[in-house]
């Protein structure tokens, strides 16, 4: 069983993480799905492109992530979810989206588990100091790369 991943969020933060996922997903791209709320759109017009989006998600549940409870995009979400066949998870961040995608066979109740534990365990300062493993470089303002 593949559970259906729907991300309802601000403009356009919905579709960069859907992005983002599929750049190390790219498999997972008919089960995950984004909508972005746009600043001008009623709720009830995002409401009914939500529930258009999640009829023709063939999946036997639906897990919804949106960016921030009590804004247009959960109180949306709220309307659309049952509790049972499909479920809500609010504070949507990289982190939690890519535990969720990587686990979307296990049941819905343990997605839900999956996301909350991905959301806030991977929450955390980060030393300035270089790994262990590095030595700090001299800064170069003409080197332009970046590191993950």
């Amino acid at each position: 069983m593949t559970i259906a991943i729907l991300i309802i969020a601000h403009a356009p933060l919905a579709s960069a993480l859907r992005a983002c996922v599929l750049h190390v997903f790219p498999e997972v791209e008919h089960s995950l799905r984004a909508l972005d709320v746009q600043a001008n759109e009623p709720p009830d017009s995002t409401l009914a492109v939500a529930t258009t989006m999640v009829a023709q998600m063939d999946a036997p549940a639906v897990l919804v992530l949106t960016d921030v409870f009590g804004a247009t995009p959960c109180n949306v979400a709220q309307k659309l979810v049952d509790g049972v066949r499909s479920k809500l998870v609010a504070g949507v961040n990289l982190p939690m989206l890519l535990r969720t995608v990587n686990y979307r066979h296990e049941s819905l109740d343990l997605l839900v588990a999956r996301a909350l534990a991905g959301g806030t365990q991977c929450i955390m300062q980060v030393a300035v100091s270089a790994p262990l493993n590095q030595t700090k470089k001299p800064h170069d303002p003409s080197h332009h790369d970046h590191h993950q």
